[in-house]
């Protein structure tokens, strides 16, 4: 493993665990391909990414930055000057408003609707990250 490519792994790991993914082969994986318009990767590819011994290709390292919220160029040369600052995302009107509201939020509300967001961007997972989540879980049955 180069020095290069160990240090595009760790930036990738960093990036995973900033958007709120765990660092791991078949997470990247999974969300990789569900991105990817091209032909999908193995999960061998993406464990080549994490573990230094591969930089994936400038049309992956694309749609990587895109999906974790980066610019490529960080990603893969760690050289720009904001480092890991996020891309500018693109808002209309509505979506400015709404995150307006939220920031005005106080502190335990925010993090209630973070996690709600979270819980509905990722439906296929529980609040562990493990299991099918119930929709009608604790909710007592009417009665």
């Amino acid at each position: 493993m180069t020095i290069e490519r160990r240090q595009f792994s760790e930036r990738l790991a960093a990036a995973l665990r900033n958007a709120g993914y765990e660092p791991r082969a078949a997470t990247l994986h999974r969300l990789f391909n569900s991105r990817y318009a091209g032909r999908s990767v193995s999960y061998q590819t993406s464990l080549r990414w994490l573990s230094g011994q591969a930089i994936p290709e400038q049309d992956k390292l694309q749609v990587l930055a895109l999906m974790l919220g980066i610019t490529p160029q960080w990603l893969r040369y760690g050289s720009d000057a904001s480092k890991n600052q996020r891309a500018p995302l693109p808002l209309d009107n509505d979506d400015e408003q709404i995150l307006r509201l939220y920031l005005a939020l106080p502190g335990d509300s925010k993090f209630l609707v973070a996690r709600l967001i979270r819980k509905l961007s990722h439906p296929e997972q529980n609040a562990l990250g493990t299991a099918p989540v119930n929709p009608t879980e604790n909710i007592p049955p009417k009665g």
